[in-house]
């Protein structure tokens, strides 16, 4: 069985629902709810749910919140380490979605900062390595991933690398970005990531833009489906699949997962991309960025 390991953040996540606009000062009455969350905690349950094995390391505080993530990847069948951070709470995200399904976050990342080569697991029966961006953004992290990129690429391991949302990006810069993708084996982001990256507006320029950084790269249009392709190859484009908008929350997340799990066993590109759109239509149908039914034991 494909076995991938997932590095990155593993949060709570609290979801307000509003219905409206946020009037300042005043009460904005929401439907409020938790759920696990954190990029590489997402892919690793949308793996494990839908039969692909995932570990992925779990930062936690010694709080409610880290016993409560942990036990939400026993339930989804996910391997995970089980790391209490001293004096760290577990990261958490405020989670605003409005009436259309779009969601505005405020994440703290807590006890997932500070990720380093220590908190790997022997990598040896792993098949490939999904990289969350948000950890190697983070300052106190940022020295620990490069020495476990590092590690990866000695071990030919290939990396997968979702390198989080323009606003997290912007702190980094676009030449260091533009770098760290040249480490990388292959890059799934979305259409606002790749145009600012790769300062193209049409996303097959973006696409042939950082197809000069990393050999393959994917690009997610959310309502206008995807693209990917291979360096020297072909552009490949789904539509998305068709659903009802809830919540975007984890939506990239799920897409990554669905097409990890193809083309991490030698898969098409065309089937890995459709089943990425398929995770992600699945996701944005209900709240949270988890999948909803938890895998048969």
């Amino acid at each position: 069985m494909t076995r991938i390991l997932c590095i990155g953040d593993i949060m709570l996540d609290v979801t307000a629902v509003i219905g409206k606009e946020i009037a300042q000062g005043v009460e904005t009455r929401a439907k409020i709810s938790t759920q696990g969350g954190g990029a590489a905690a997402n892919v690793a349950s949308w793996l494990a749910t839908n039969g692909t094995s995932a570990y992925v390391i779990a930062r936690v505080g010694d709080d409610s919140a880290g016993r409560t993530v942990i036990e939400e990847l026993d339930k989804f069948g996910v391997e995970h380490s089980n790391s209490v951070i001293a004096g760290a709470n577990t990261g958490v995200v405020i989670v605003v979605v409005d009436g259309l399904g779009e969601r505005t976050m405020f994440p703290d990342s807590g006890a997932n900062a500070g990720l380093n080569k220590n908190d790997l697991p022997q990598l040896d029966g792993f098949d490939a390595m999904y990289l969350s961006g948000y950890s190697l953004i983070n300052p106190i992290s940022r020295e620990g991933i490069l020495e476990i990129i590092a590690i990866a690429r000695e071990k030919e391991l290939p990396i997968v690398f979702d390198p989080a949302t323009v606003g997290v990006l912007a702190e980094a810069g676009i030449t260091k970005v533009r770098e760290w993708i040249t480490l990388i084996d292959l890059l799934i982001l979305n259409e606002e990531e790749a145009q600012f990256i790769s300062g193209k507006a049409n996303p097959i320029d973006a696409a042939a833009d950082l197809l000069e950084l990393a050999p393959q790269v994917v690009i997610k249009r959310g309502a206008f489906g995807a693209l990917g392709q291979c360096r020297g190859e072909t552009v490949v484009q789904v539509e998305a699949t068709p659903t009802t908008v809830i919540d975007t929350t984890g939506a990239g997340d799920a897409f990554a997962a669905g097409f990890i799990q193809i083309w991490s066993a030698g898969g098409e590109l065309v089937d890995a991309l459709k089943n990425g759109a398929e995770r992600a239509g699945r996701c944005v149908a209900h709240i949270g960025s988890r999948p909803l039914v938890a895998p048969q034991k």
